[in-house]
């Protein structure tokens, strides 16, 4: 019986969970956290694996939007080329990436007005 959307969204989702749980301390109660933030600013979104670390996208064949990765015990959380990204003012540079060696709740709600707006 071939898999069904929803079971393979769940496999999509353990995946990702899977992997964050495999991240040493502190990142993987950072990762945990984002994950949290970024499905909550946007509940529709799907998780996945995307070039070995979570990233999040509106479907599972659509371009991911966000993401956040663990390198050489560096975090970052980051907006891939497809996101919407406002331009910084005065310049031609568009923000795409962060880095976390730890999380609060400051961090957080930039971090769910970004997913909003990556998405938009």
């Amino acid at each position: 019986m071939p898999a069904t959307r929803n079971d393979k969204a769940a496999k999509d989702l353990q995946a990702v969970l899977d992997k964050i749980a495999a991240m040493p301390e502190p990142y993987a109660t950072i990762a945990g956290r984002l994950h949290e933030a970024i499905l909550g600013a946007g509940p529709k979104l799907k998780p996945r694996i995307w070039y070995g670390m979570p990233g999040y996208a509106t479907g599972r064949s659509a371009p991911v939007l966000v993401f956040f990765r663990l390198d050489d015990g560096v975090m970052s959380f980051g907006l891939s080329e497809k996101a919407t990204v406002e331009r910084e003012s005065g310049s031609t540079l568009r923000p795409s990436a962060w880095f976390l060696d730890e999380i609060d709740e400051a961090t957080l709600a930039r971090i769910a007005c970004l997913v909003r707006i990556a998405f938009s």
